[in-house]
């Protein structure tokens, strides 16, 4: 066999280049799943926070709002993203630069009695929030198996989570909640089971259309008021300041571990409000144009897909209500027991065992007793919502005046004060909350 100088050069120069291809295709594949990993682990406290925000109660008025208006409200999804993002940024900036969750730096550099009324309105506003998404899940869950009554499934799910809270350590239920997000994509398929408009659904995505009667103007204060809820701000600080408690010796909060955060809450803001974007979408399409126009609870909003979007979509709806207020439940109940524990000094933290922080445990317990009692005491889901509403209404303006003054102020904040972009925002939130908060009373 006679093989050439030139020939065999050509043979290796092959070889390498395949060689080099081989390890540059397998050097992309690790960068790619090392980007997937990194993505994954920033995902936490954001993510968690965004989808929570939309729990039972927050589907009825979304899923309302596209029942009686049809798609005129889609543009309140991105109207709320920058607010949203923007202010649980402030809070989670909050709890990272002081270790502390937003009702402890309240009560160590601002006047006791504003943090009082503070409690005041946030205790029975949240076990309200509780009651109502404990009895849709209850409601939901006989649909899907009607010989169990809805009160079976409200104290199953009660005692469920409850013990969840109690006996597991929080960083575990942190990872499968992150995963259990997953179902509120199921929103996202729902309208795609139903012939739409595209022309319609960007012209009302993108161009603002505002009807100046008692009807809008209720449900854009309905939706403020839902996306932008006061207890989530307690939640997002509390979340930050454990997570470097946690991580004491290893974490120093610098820009990067600040623009993890940024990205953790972006990420969870959007996914929220893509989430209640397509609810609005599916109600206005499938609900809206088959003239069903009153809807009052998840229940009700489950069965009139039925008959119209059929059985796939029906299922997908009540198996994301169901996972959503399974996420929802323990931020509300954790958020108002860090409340109550951080106004008054106890020990307490989701990351500690229940003979570390009894008072705190009692108290989230307590929450979930009293939201579970509401089907008892003769107040229905709806009303509960509707008090709920209200008291989150008069304490947001407040409590995001109180976050911008914060997250201003250098002597707590060192050098991660606002920028310009955060402020400008921040104050817009005020702006629009308050208006809320006086239309809400003169209505």
């Amino acid at each position: 066999m006679v093989c050439g100088s030139s020939s065999c050069i050509v043979c290796v120069l092959i070889a390498i280049q395949a060689d080099e291809s081989m390890n540059h295709s397998s050097s992309k594949r690790k960068s790619i799943r090392q980007k997937i990993r990194h993505f994954s682990k920033v995902l936490g406290p954001g993510l968690i926070t965004g989808a929570s925000d939309d729990d039972p109660s927050g589907i009825v008025t979304y899923t309302q709002a596209g029942a009686q208006f049809g798609l005129s409200t889609l543009w309140t999804a991105l109207l709320t993203f920058p607010m949203m993002a923007a202010i649980q940024e402030m809070c989670a900036r909050i709890g990272l630069v002081t270790s502390h969750g937003l009702a402890g730096t309240i009560r160590s550099h601002y006047p006791r009695p504003l943090l009082y009324v503070m409690l005041l309105f946030s205790f029975p506003a949240i076990v309200m929030n509780i009651g109502a998404d404990i009895a849709g899940i209850g409601a939901v869950g006989n649909l899907l198996i009607p010989s169990l009554p809805p009160i079976y499934f409200s104290v199953i799910f009660t005692v469920l989570l409850l013990l969840l809270m109690v006996y597991l350590p929080y960083r575990k239920i942190a990872s499968a909640l992150k995963y259990l997000c997953i179902v509120l994509l199921v929103y996202i398929m729902v309208p795609f089971l139903y012939p739409q408009d595209v022309g319609d659904i960007l012209s009302n995505t993108f161009l603002p259309k505002i009807h100046f009667d008692k009807e809008f103007l209720a449900i854009l204060v309905a939706i403020l008021g839902t996306t932008i809820s006061p207890y989530l701000f307690f939640w997002q600080a509390t979340m930050e300041a454990e997570e470097v408690q946690h991580r004491k010796r290893k974490l120093v909060v610098d820009r990067k571990i600040i623009h993890e955060m940024r990205e953790d809450i972006d990420v969870g803001m959007f996914f929220s409000n893509m989430v209640f974007y397509f609810i609005i979408l599916t109600a206005g399409t499938v609900l809206f144009n088959s003239h069903i126009h009153d809807i009052d609870t998840v229940e009700q909003a489950a069965q009139a897909l039925r008959p119209l979007a059929g059985d796939a979509a029906y299922l997908l709806f009540a198996v994301g209500v169901i996972g959503t207020g399974l996420l929802a439940i323990p931020v509300l109940s954790g958020s108002l027991s860090y409340i109550v524990s951080e106004t008054f000094g106890w020990s307490g933290g989701l990351d500690k065992k229940f003979h570390e922080a009894r008072a705190f445990y009692v108290i989230m317990s307590f929450s979930l007793i009293l939201g579970l009692s509401l089907n008892y005491i003769g107040i229905s889901p709806i009303k509960a919502l509707l008090y709920a509403a209200i008291l989150y209404g008069l304490t947001a303006p407040v409590l995001i005046a109180m976050v911008l003054h914060i997250s201003n102020n250098k002597k707590i904040m060192g050098q991660y004060t606002n920028g310009w972009i955060s402020n400008t925002l921040g104050v817009l939130t005020l702006l629009v909350m308050t208006a809320a908060a006086v239309g809400l009373m003169v209505m």
